[in-house]
């Protein structure tokens, strides 16, 4: 087997390539973990909703037995009972 030494200026790209490698290679893996974050907060946020929408029907139903059929005029404070 013959070896034959590489020159410093091709020693040096080959070094390059391979940090430059390594750097998006790790780049890569810390996207790849946001987006598991992100996935988990955006879960989080889905079940938030799907509670706070429960939450809006539930209390649309308990003015609706209170008051009966109408409409609610948040900036007056009041209800406006259906003809």
């Amino acid at each position: 087997m013959s070896t034959t030494k590489l020159s410093q200026e091709e020693l040096q790209q080959l070094r390059n390539f391979q940090r430059s490698e390594n750097e998006i290679t790790f780049s890569l893996g810390q996207i790849e973990l946001r987006k598991v974050f992100l996935e988990k907060d955006k879960q989080n946020l889905q079940n938030q909703y799907q509670s706070l929408l429960q939450d809006q029907e539930k209390a649309g139903k308990e003015l609706q037995e209170k008051y009966g059929e109408g409409n609610i005029d948040l900036e007056k404070g009041e209800f406006i009972k259906s003809e």
